[in-house]
C-alpha cells in the first residue's frame, strides 16, 4: 500500500474538537484539494461557507430560531450549542447548474466528493474533522438564511479544529461485507 492508502485507512471522524482551527493558508490548500473532485463538464457545482468566531453563535441561533416553534427549551439549547462543538464550521453546499447532459444528481455527487477531499486535506494538515448534517441541513428556512438558491442544498456541516483527545478505534467492515461480483 502507498502512504495515501495508509492515510485513508487511518481516517476517522473526530467529534471532540477545540482551538486552534485551521488558519487561512491551511484552508486555502484544503479548498484547492476540494476543487480536484471529479467534475464532469467542469461545472464546479459546489461552494463553501466558512463560519467561525461570533458566526458560530449566530449559526446556533439560526438553527434554534428556525426549528419547530413548539420545541422544548432543552432541544433549542442543544441546537444553539451545536456549532460551538468546534472552533470552525465549513458549510458544504451542492450548487448544481442546469446542463443538458449532466444531471443535478451527478453534480451533487461531485460536491460530496470534493467535501471528502476537503476533509482529508484538513486531516493531513493535522486537524480533526467531523461531517454532520441533522435537521438544519434540510431546513428551508436555514438554507434561505444562509443565502442558498432554490437549486442549492447543504450537504454537510464540516466541523474542524484540533483534536481534544484520541478516541477508540472504530470497527471497520471488511470489503467482502459490501463488495460482490456481477454477474455471479
Amino acid at each position: 500500500m502507498t502512504a495515501i492508502s495508509d492515510f485513508i485507512l487511518a481516517r476517522s471522524s473526530e467529534p471532540r474538537l477545540q482551538a486552534p482551527a485551521p488558519g487561512p493558508d491551511v484552508l486555502a490548500q484544503a479548498f484547492a484539494c476540494a476543487a480536484r473532485a471529479p467534475d464532469h463538464g467542469l461545472l464546479r457545482p459546489w461552494r463553501y461557507l466558512v463560519v467561525e468566531g461570533e458566526g458560530l453563535e449566530r449559526l446556533g441561533d439560526l438553527f434554534a430560531d428556525t426549528y419547530d416553534p413548539e420545541a422544548d427549551e432543552k432541544t433549542l439549547a442543544k441546537l444553539r450549542k451545536a456549532p460551538l462543538r468546534a472552533p470552525l464550521v465549513i458549510i458544504a453546499i451542492a450548487s448544481p447548474v442546469e446542463h443538458p447532459k449532466i444531471p443535478a444528481s451527478e453534480q451533487v455527487l461531485s460536491a460530496a466528493a470534493g467535501t471528502t477531499l476537503l476533509e482529508l486535506a484538513l486531516q493531513d494538515a493535522g486537524f480533526g474533522v467531523m461531517w454532520r448534517t441533522g435537521s438544519p441541513a434540510y431546513n428551508p428556512a436555514v438554507t434561505r438564511a444562509l443565502g442558498l438558491s432554490e437549486q442549492e442544498s447543504v450537504i454537510g456541516f464540516i466541523y474542524t479544529g484540533s483534536v481534544v483527545c484520541a478516541k477508540p478505534a472504530v470497527p471497520r467492515l471488511e470489503p467482502a461485507a459490501f463488495v460482490s461480483r456481477w454477474p455471479q
